[in-house]
């Protein structure tokens, strides 16, 4: 069980962490720091918030924008498990799995949950479950090598580990 934050449309990667950041995260690569400030432009309080395990669920076109990897650092950091939306930006999606954030696409979800919320998400078979509603949301399945390299906690640790054996 996870429990649900919303997220509206268009949801860009400086909503989920301002640029302002980035430089003593450059000099630091601390992600805990970078999570200590994740969605502070959109919602001040989420980073004391939010806790392990919890999921975004928003709207179209989430993580928007540039590209900036430590936007899914910054999630990853702050406890999230997944993000189920409408649809992605297809730089922050890719983004994501290589950073070892599950990322689901999800038609319909968006309306179909409140912030607080509680969920169960079946990464493997792609199912998203409003546990107060008892609504089910199917999501786009993701591959067998995708859902590999989110178990790895990312492509690097996939490749390293694939490589070893």
């Amino acid at each position: 069980m996870a429990r649900v934050w919303v997220f509206n449309n268009n949801i860009s990667t400086d909503d989920i962490i301002a640029g302002r950041y980035l430089p003593k995260f450059e000099a630091t690569h601390d992600p805990n720091w970078l999570a200590s400030h994740v969605m502070e432009n959109i919602n001040p309080s989420f980073a004391s918030k939010v806790g392990k395990d919890d999921v975004i669920i928003a709207g179209r076109n989430f993580g928007c924008g540039s590209s900036r990897e430590e936007a899914p650092i910054a999630l990853k950091a702050a406890g999230i498990s997944a993000v189920v939306a409408e649809s992605f930006a297809r730089i922050f999606y890719r983004n994501s799995i290589n950073r070892g954030l599950t990322v689901l696409t999800c038609p319909g979800v968006h309306k179909g949950f409140k912030s607080g919320d509680a969920a169960k998400v079946d990464f493997q078979e792609g199912v998203v479950r409003n546990l107060r509603t008892g609504k089910v949301f199917k999501a786009e399945a993701l591959s067998n090598f995708v859902l590999k390299i989110i178990q790895a906690g990312g492509l690097l640790p996939y490749l390293k580990r694939s490589l070893k054996q």
